[in-house]
């Protein structure tokens, strides 16, 4: 089902409306989500790299999330073609990443990750560095092929997030995000399912967020003051659909709480899909729960701009072209703040463009074969 022209020139109005991100400002409501594409070879993005994102900043995306790019520390990845955030040629390649999104005008910010306990010992880009994370203990319940992480690990990988934010900052991307989410090394602290600690950085949900809490705060203390740092985090995991780090917004609350103190100024709000609510009686999603919990901005995500759920589309199945009548409604009364488009964005480079200029009935329905290319 394709939105109506009237639908699209409401998506025209209320899209285009510049907000505030700390001291950045992101020209419209349209963020590219991060997704990894793995078309950097030894962790260096290339002129294709480049293209790809500046294409879609020319074409009206607002914000650009990178895909998750490597911190500093020899388990954060497992792919050598995945990109580094750290590296004399490396950083070199985004740079001009930073600087051709900026000449299309957009904005750009990094997702700074590391994998934790998805790691496989024996992988490049570090083949013997050992999976890590708080207990040892993988998303899906297993042990082995990792270890829990000593207090030298934990400073030793809060170092490599504050030095990754410098270099950005350095270089000329306009903030930095998190990754939080989806069952990597930030998410594994955060959910009980495996954070079994018993030290400061175990326990009750106060007590799981501390590590990500001491990253956030060292990114803070690093870079200047009005350089936006942004918190991605997920309740799903990526082994794990079913799990949730809070079942209450009580609960929830407990968890942001100590984050927004630490200093993130955004949210981004990762659901699979986002117009379902988060918790039993409201219709706000984990953006707008979000948003009314600690009262900073959020990015909405999840299947939007298709007919069905990323999985299927992952799959092969594909997915029709979706409204957005839904996600307007809840722009309009101020339930998030942005919203990060991901496959629809991925199959249709100028899907922003079409949306902002009244021109959805030429937007392209997903297909699966565009996660081969750098279209």
């Amino acid at each position: 089902m394709t939105a109506t022209a009237p639908a699209a020139s409401r998506a025209a109005e209320i899209l285009s409306r510049p907000i505030a991100l700390n001291g950045l400002t992101v020209p419209n409501r349209i963020a590219m989500a991060p997704m990894t594409r793995m078309f950097s070879p030894g962790g260096v993005p290339g002129e294709d790299v480049l293209s790809y994102y500046a294409r879609r900043a020319a074409a009206g995306v607002g914000l650009i999330v990178t895909e998750g790019t490597y911190v500093g520390h020899a388990s954060a990845g497992q792919s050598d073609r995945v990109p580094r955030f750290h590296g004399e040629e490396q950083l070199a390649g985004w740079a001009k990443v930073a600087d051709a999104v900026h000449a299309a005008g957009g904005t750009i910010v990094p997702q700074l990750w590391h994998i934790g306990m998805v790691r496989k010992q024996g992988e490049p880009p570090f083949a013997d560095a050992p999976a890590v994370g708080p207990s040892g203990i993988r998303v899906d319940g297993t042990e082995g092929g990792g270890k829990a992480m000593t207090q030298r690990d934990l400073d030793d990988v809060i170092g490599a997030f504050a030095e990754a934010a410098a270099a950005a900052e350095r270089i000329g991307f306009d903030g930095v995000e998190l990754h939080g989410a989806h069952g990597y090394l930030l998410d594994q602290f955060l959910w009980a399912g495996t954070n079994r600690r018993t030290d400061a950085y175990g326990g009750d949900p106060v007590a799981r967020t501390k590590f990500a809490a001491e990253i956030v705060a060292a990114v803070r203390e690093t870079v200047s003051p009005d350089f936006p740092v942004i918190f991605r985090y997920s309740q799903w995991k990526q082994e794990a659909y079913d799990a949730r780090l809070a079942e209450t917004p009580q609960e929830l609350e407990a968890i942001l709480a100590p984050l927004t103190a630490a200093g993130v100024d955004a949210f981004h709000a990762s659901t699979r899909r986002y117009w379902l609510p988060e918790f039993d009686g409201s219709d706000l999603n984990l953006a707008g729960w979000t948003k009314k919990l600690t009262g900073r901005p959020t990015l909405t995500v999840g299947s939007v701009g298709l007919d069905g759920d990323f999985l299927r589309a992952f799959a092969g199945e594909g997915a029709a072209v979706g409204s957005i009548d839904n996600l307007l409604d809840r722009l309009e009364r101020d339930e998030f703040d942005m919203v990060a488009v991901g496959r629809a964005l991925l199959q249709d480079p100028q899907w922003a463009a079409k949306v902002l200029g009244n021109r959805i009935e030429e937007l392209q329905p997903y297909d699966a074969a565009a996660l081969k290319t750098l279209s």
